[in-house]
């Protein structure tokens, strides 16, 4: 619960956050008579604003927030070493952090039907139902949060296009949008080893499995431990009539058995994610990545292969050596049988303001082709 005092009266409400966050422990009202400047300055103490005027005010006033928290001031400081590669991450990380916690602090009431009783407030009840779930009664929200769950509905109701594919896939409010489509293109071009099975472990929005039966594999098995993704992913087959082809099950990676083919994109930073969607990202203590490598010969048939798709921008910050990647596939009684090459298309890659530019620069994506030792 928040609690706030209005017309010298306690009042409290529901708290709603789709990435767990606290709740805020100072609030007080605003409306269209506050300034950005002092909205600012309230949010960087932690004050949080539940806001009583137009909601589209709100909106300008969260954008003025936004610019106010991306200036750098310009200071003259005595010539220092650069920071080291995975330094940089981290204050870069950190930034971020309190960025999203400021910008987090203009909060909006719900309605018990996910209405906003704000002037000139937009109908949001599909896209707060689709990530919320059934309205359960009124509560508040940030307004940043609530941006972010328009954004997801708008492309889950658009799709994004899949060149390999042929067609689109909708992801879903929490689920990694596939976006950056070199991964995927490496899978569409590697030469498959068989077309009679493989595992998709971590699924997602279900993309690379559907790859795989697009391109002529007669079963696929998609594995997946997150509810949104498996939603996610049997939505998208359905809509694609693979979902007789694909079968997605809940489990923490690897299905039972063994498979020609097992594939796995697994989260290419060794770091805390901060929110749903960023599990597809960052993977503390690269859990994921050492939990696939450790469990995939078990589950390779004689002869089959395990495809790794992985960034090597954790190289480039300093957070995992190339000489770790090799030693932890070498332990796992694997060998490396062929790579692919790529390089990222994103537009990160040029952008020269963004701090860890040099590391994206030098990004290459790889298709590890893996087998078990002999």
């Amino acid at each position: 619960m928040i609690e706030w005092v209005e017309n010298d009266r306690p009042c409290s409400a529901r708290w709603q956050s789709g990435n767990n966050l606290p709740p805020p422990k100072r609030v007080m009202l605003a409306d269209d008579r506050i300034t950005a400047d002092a909205a600012y300055r309230l949010a960087c103490e932690g004050t949080a604003l539940l806001w009583r005027g137009d909601f589209q005010n709100a909106r300008q006033l969260l954008q003025a927030l936004a610019r106010r928290a991306d200036h750098k001031p310009k200071t003259r400081k005595a010539a220092a070493a650069p920071p080291s590669p995975a330094a940089t991450f981290h204050l870069h990380r950190q930034a971020q952090s309190q960025r999203a916690r400021t910008l987090g602090m203009l909060l909006i009431p719900f309605g018990d039907d996910y209405s906003i009783p704000l002037r000139r407030a937009p109908d949001v009840q599909q896209a707060c139902s689709e990530a919320y779930g059934p309205a359960t009664g009124p509560f508040v929200a940030s307004l940043r949060e609530l941006l972010g769950l328009i954004g997801a509905h708008e492309w889950r109701k658009k799709g994004v296009e899949i060149p390999a594919l042929g067609d689109r896939i909708h992801p879903h409010y929490g689920v990694f949008s596939p976006v950056r489509g070199e991964y995927v293109d490496l899978v569409a071009e590697t030469p498959l080893p068989a077309q009679t099975l493989a595992f998709d472990i971590g699924t997602g929005t279900g993309v690379l499995a559907a790859l795989l039966a697009h391109r002529g594999v007669k079963r696929v098995v998609a594995t997946d431990q997150d509810a949104r993704a498996l939603v996610c992913a049997r939505d998208n087959l359905a809509r694609l009539n693979l979902n007789q082809q694909v079968e997605v099950i809940q489990a923490d990676l690897f299905p039972e058995g063994r498979a020609p083919l097992v594939v796995c994109n697994p989260p290419w930073l060794p770091a805390r994610p901060s929110s749903a969607l960023e599990h597809a990202i960052y993977d503390p203590e690269s859990r994921m990545l050492r939990g696939f490598l450790a469990g995939l010969a078990a589950h390779l048939e004689l002869g089959g292969e395990g495809w790794l798709i992985l960034s090597d921008l954790a190289e480039h910050l300093g957070l995992r050596s190339r000489e770790e990647l090799l030693g932890a596939i070498n332990a796992a009684g694997l060998m490396v049988a062929g790579r692919q090459d790529i390089r990222p298309r994103h537009p990160r890659a040029s952008d020269t303001d963004d701090p860890l530019h040099l590391a994206r620069k030098a990004e290459i994506t790889s298709l590890w082709r893996l087998k078990a030792s002999e």
